[in-house]
């Protein structure tokens, strides 16, 4: 497959879970979310507390999602293993345990005001979980493609 190929998959890949994670922002969770309110009424006043709150959780996902871009755009320049690359794959694990730590001060801060359903604890560990896997893998890439990207410059300076 060709670098340009590749790179035009990744795009329709990012631009397909943005949709997809724009779905689940905001048509699905505020249906789950009513459910909630539908089954336990004592949980009605947390329904837009715990809206706005997941909504704020979207923005970094997004950001990062121009950073993928970036490195998506680099990857048809035939440019994968470059140090734009290695800091874009940092960045987008920098905002991966910022939004990761915030959701989980956001579950701590419900559960002490009791605005948390037990269903919603069970969600909220697989969120907190698949936060750390991509903190784990951006960060594990980034480093990888920085030293690729310092093997290559070194390789260019020899004759």
């Amino acid at each position: 497959m060709s670098q340009a190929k590749l790179s035009r998959w990744l795009k329709a890949i990012m631009v397909g879970a943005e949709i997809g994670i724009a779905i689940v922002y905001f048509l699905i969770i505020p249906v789950i979310g009513k459910d909630i309110v539908a089954a336990n009424p004592e949980f009605a006043y947390c329904y837009w507390p715990w809206l706005i709150f997941l909504w704020t959780t979207s923005v970094p996902l997004y950001v990062a999602a121009v950073f993928g871009w970036k490195i998506a755009r680099e990857i048809g320049l035939d440019n994968s293993f470059s140090r734009e690359n290695a800091v874009s794959l940092k960045r987008i694990s920098q905002l991966a345990v910022a939004d990761t730590i915030y959701f989980f001060i956001g579950i701590v801060v419900f559960s002490l005001l009791n605005m948390i359903h037990s269903s919603i604890v069970i969600a909220a560990f697989f969120v907190l979980c698949v936060g750390i896997v991509i903190i784990i893998v951006s960060a594990g890439l980034s480093h990888l493609v920085y030293k690729a990207a310092k093997m290559r410059e070194e390789n260019e300076l020899t004759i």
